[in-house]
C-alpha cells in the first residue's frame, strides 16, 4: 500500500496520525535564539507559552532535504510514497521534499496541498483513505487535485500583536485596531498564500460573518470534514465547533491545537477554520 509522509504543519491530532500510519517530518521553529523541532522538542502548549512571553516573533523554517530523505528511506526499498506538504506559497517545505527524492531508492510523489494547518491535514486524511481503499498513485493525485481546488481556509485574528511584531503593521496601527476592537478575517489566496478578506469590529460580528460565508459556499455539508485549530483558546474553538455542527451538520469536525508554523501568524486567541 502507498505510504503517506507529511510535515508537522498539518496539525493533525496524534490519534489520526496513528490511525492512518502517517509519517511526520518536523518543521523547525526558533524562539529567542533557541531552536526546536515541532512536535519533537516542543509541544504546541509549550510553544504558545514561550511565544506569548517573547517580545520577538518566533522564526519557523522548513525541514532540510536530508530529514525528508531519512523519512522516505525508512520504508522498504521500492516502496511507493506520497508526501503532502504545506503550501509552497507559505514555506519552502515543498522544495525540500522534492529535492529529497534524490536521496532515496523509493518512488516518491510530492503533492503541494496549497494549504496550511488542517486545510493541509484534511487532504492527508483524504489521501490516506484513498490509499487504504486501493487507489493508485495517479488516481489519488487526480482526486486530491480536485479536492484541493475546493478547500476553504479562513483565519480569525483576535489580535494583531504578531502582525506588529513581524513588521507588517506599525505599533500605532496595531494600537488603533485594538482600540477600535477590529478583528481581521483572512482567507487562502491564490497560490496557497494568505490574504485579508474582511476587517470587522467585534469578535461576535466576525464569527457571525464567517458563518454567513460558510453557509453561502455550498448547500450540502453532510460529507464535509471541518478542521478547527486554535492557539490555546480551547473553549472558543469548542463553541465554534458546536455552532458549525448545529448549523451545517457536517460529517466530522476535527479540533486541535495549531502548530508553530501557522500559530506564529495567527497569534493569541487565533483560530483557523478549514473545509472542502
Amino acid at each position: 500500500m502507498i505510504k503517506i509522509v507529511t510535515d508537522s504543519s498539518a496539525d493533525l491530532p496524534n490519534e489520526l496520525l496513528e490511525k492512518y500510519k502517517i509519517t511526520v517530518v518536523p518543521m523547525n521553529v526558533s524562539i529567542e535564539g533557541v531552536d526546536y523541532r515541532e512536535g519533537v522538542d516542543i509541544t504546541p502548549k509549550e510553544f504558545f507559552k514561550k511565544m506569548f512571553a517573547s517580545a520577538e516573533l518566533p522564526r519557523t523554517s522548513q525541514p532540510s532535504p536530508a530529514v525528508f530523505g531519512e523519512a522516505y528511506s525508512k520504508f522498504p526499498v521500492n516502496s511507493e510514497i506520497l508526501c503532502l506538504t504545506i503550501s509552497s506559497g507559505l514555506s519552502g517545505t515543498y522544495q525540500s521534499a522534492i529535492i529529497a527524492k534524490g536521496l532515496t531508492k523509493n518512488k516518491v510523489t510530492v503533492f503541494d496541498t496549497l494549504a496550511g494547518s488542517l486545510g493541509h491535514g484534511i487532504q492527508i486524511i483524504k489521501a490516506a483513505e484513498l490509499a487504504e481503499s486501493g487507489h493508485s498513485m495517479e488516481e489519488i493525485v487526480a482526486i486530491l487535485t480536485k479536492y484541493r481546488e475546493n478547500m476553504n481556509i479562513f483565519i480569525l485574528l483576535d489580535t494583531l500583536e504578531n502582525i506588529v511584531k513581524g513588521g507588517r503593521l506599525s505599533k500605532f496601527q496595531g494600537s488603533l485596531a485594538k482600540l477600535l476592537n477590529i478583528k481581521v478575517l483572512l482567507q487562502r489566496g491564490d497560490g496557497g498564500t494568505v490574504e485579508t478578506l474582511e476587517k470587522i469590529r467585534g469578535k461576535k460580528k466576525s464569527q457571525k460573518r464567517l458563518m454567513e460565508i460558510i453557509k453561502d459556499s455550498k448547500k450540502d455539508f453532510s460529507e464535509t470534514i471541518f478542521g478547527i485549530t486554535h492557539t490555546g483558546n480551547l473553549e472558543e474553538a469548542e463553541a465554534l465547533k458546536n455552532e458549525i455542527i448545529a448549523l451545517f451538520h457536517p460529517k466530522e469536525v476535527i479540533l486541535n491545537y495549531m502548530g508553530a508554523t501557522m500559530g506564529t501568524y495567527a497569534g493569541r486567541r487565533g483560530m483557523i477554520i478549514s473545509y472542502a
